[in-house]
């Protein structure tokens, strides 16, 4: 591992794994401090052998975190959508096996509460020559969080002929990076008589699982207060 990487495990202690998922959609090479996150590894859980099929379609996506020398962080999102036969779009253009028909990356800027300083967009391969108008509309989402309310932000203010879909896509994903670059610490306390945002948001946070009674036993069984009570 290099000097400028920084090795993360989950909460559960255990040796990690490294994950690199590289994505070659002709983008540039990434600057910064890599984050590298580690999985800790457990039981093999492989795939049912699959029907006999034809390979059609490949969708990439990879999530980068990175620290910043000004003590900002960025989280970096890429997208590459190929085919292994030509596809047409008649009036558009034809693609060959292997060329890129989504060729998408977004970097979002963050600080230390997880609010959008700056957001980057490239739209190197799209399948119309409208496609990239969709770059100016993310601006919108400077001094937005990410966190609780993070996919309503982005549904309001990209949501529909705003935005674009797949620019969409990536957005969402890119606050549970954030979280997993962010440095690790504690789990967080309880604010004003409420669990951390994620506990109940999951199989594994559930209130009433083994998790939440390791961790926040105080609230099993809880029951988040329905709007305007």
């Amino acid at each position: 591992m290099d000097a400028g990487q920084v090795a993360r495990e989950d909460d559960i202690g255990n040796a990690g794994v490294p994950f690199h998922a590289p994505v070659d959609c002709q983008q540039g090479n990434l600057h910064s401090r890599n984050i590298t996150l580690l999985f800790t590894k457990g039981p093999a859980l492989p795939l049912p052998t699959p029907q006999p099929r034809a390979h059609s379609h490949t969708r990439e996506v990879v999530y980068r975190g990175f620290q910043r020398e000004d003590r900002l962080w960025d989280i970096e999102a890429e997208m590459c959508d190929t085919k292994t036969h030509a596809m047409d779009i008649p009036g558009e253009g034809t693609w060959q096996p292997g060329e890129p028909i989504h060729g998408l990356s977004i970097r979002v800027t963050i600080d230390n509460g997880f609010v959008v300083r700056e957001i980057a967009v490239a739209m190197d391969d799209v399948p119309h020559p409208e496609c990239p108008i969709a770059q100016a509309p993310m601006q919108k989402m400077i001094g937005c969080t990410m966190g609780p309310g993070w996919r309503h932000a982005i549904q309001t203010n990209l949501g529909g002929a705003r935005g674009c879909t797949h620019l969409r896509e990536l957005l969402f994903n890119m606050a549970t990076v954030a979280f997993q670059t962010l440095p690790e610490g504690p789990l967080p306390d309880a604010i004003d008589g409420s669990p951390p945002h994620f506990v109940g948001q999951c199989l594994a946070w559930d209130v009433n699982g083994s998790v939440v009674r390791r961790h926040y036993p105080a609230f099993v069984g809880w029951q988040r207060k329905a709007a305007g009570n």
